[in-house]
């Protein structure tokens, strides 16, 4: 049994531990620095930045999981672990943006001062923060799993870049109001930036088609091998969010064993230069042929093997 192992390996286990460990910093700096400015937005942003930490720490099992071989029982591996940790961070972030909602409805209706200068600091500091963290994760890869604690980042750099403009804002005008409707700015950005990513993990979880794959395209590409009839019962689903299997029936003619070995390597190499597609499960069918061999045309529809 040969089944590839997706983790993310030594240099993405590192980024996820420094990310942790800078964070659990920032989070204590975040919370000091809004209760005494009274900022509901660097609360909010503490908020952000735990559920940043929980989105660190599930990725960082998950690479963990992920690298873990196949076995007897897992005959997969854990390529899934990485998915249900995007589930889970992304299913969270939607639970916080609502929280802020409420909190930031319940400022608008009773304003609070807020030190502005101080709002702006220590949101400057998060930006720097936010922004390294997010380049590392950036540079690690593109799995799902990955891509949803580096949307977290993202989504903090750029709503602590806001907190900065509110704090300015705030400091030349005064108007406290500023601070909530910042919170709810933020509360929105969480929002949008985890609906795909919840749409894409529950596309995996449910074997629905990998995004970005046409299933017509690889039929297409499975038809245009020499030497395949037919193409029927195609199915593709992904194991983790990089790495996609396919099982299908192809129709051949009744040819020696060292012909369809071409053709099946034919085809598995198509479909892993242009669908990426490694894990395959091709069953072959023949037709009895009017020419004994290197025939391509079926004697009749009803001497075709079903299933």
């Amino acid at each position: 049994m040969h089944v590839h192992a997706h983790g993310g390996g030594p240099r993405t286990i590192r980024v996820l531990q420094f990310s942790l460990c800078v964070t659990v910093v920032y989070i204590a700096v975040l919370v000091v620095a809004g209760l005494r400015a009274h900022s509901l937005a660097l609360l909010s942003e503490a908020a952000h930045n735990l559920s940043d930490l929980l989105a660190l720490i599930l990725s960082l099992v998950a690479v963990r999981l992920q690298a873990r071989p196949a076995s007897a029982t897992k005959t997969y591996g854990w390529q899934r672990a990485g998915v249900l940790a995007a589930l889970v961070n992304a299913g969270s972030l939607v639970v916080f943006s609502l929280l802020i909602f409420y909190e930031a409805v319940e400022r608008l209706l009773k304003p609070e001062a807020v030190q502005a200068g101080l709002m702006i600091w220590s949101a400057a500091l998060g930006v720097v923060i936010n922004g390294v963290i997010s380049l590392l994760l950036y540079r690690t890869g593109g799995d799902v799993n990955i891509r949803s604690a580096l949307l977290h980042e993202v989504g903090d750099t750029l709503s602590t870049a806001a907190v900065i403009v509110g704090g300015w804002i705030i400091l030349k005008t005064g108007h406290w109001w500023v601070d909530p409707a910042l919170s709810f700015g933020i509360g929105v950005l969480i929002l949008w930036s985890s609906v795909g990513i919840v749409r894409e993990t529950l596309n995996i979880l449910l074997e629905g088609t990998p995004r970005g794959m046409k299933l017509e395209k690889i039929e297409a590409a499975m038809r245009s091998i020499d030497g395949v009839n037919d193409v029927h019962d195609l199915h593709v689903w992904s194991l983790g969010s990089e790495s996609h299997a396919l099982s299908a029936h192809v129709a051949i003619a009744d040819i020696p064993t060292s012909v369809s070995d071409r053709i099946l390597r034919d085809v598995k190499d198509r479909l892993l230069q242009d669908f990426h597609i490694h894990h395959t499960t091709i069953q072959f069918e023949h037709a009895q042929c009017e020419v004994a061999h290197g025939c391509v045309v079926a004697v009749s529809e009803s001497q075709h093997h079903h299933h």
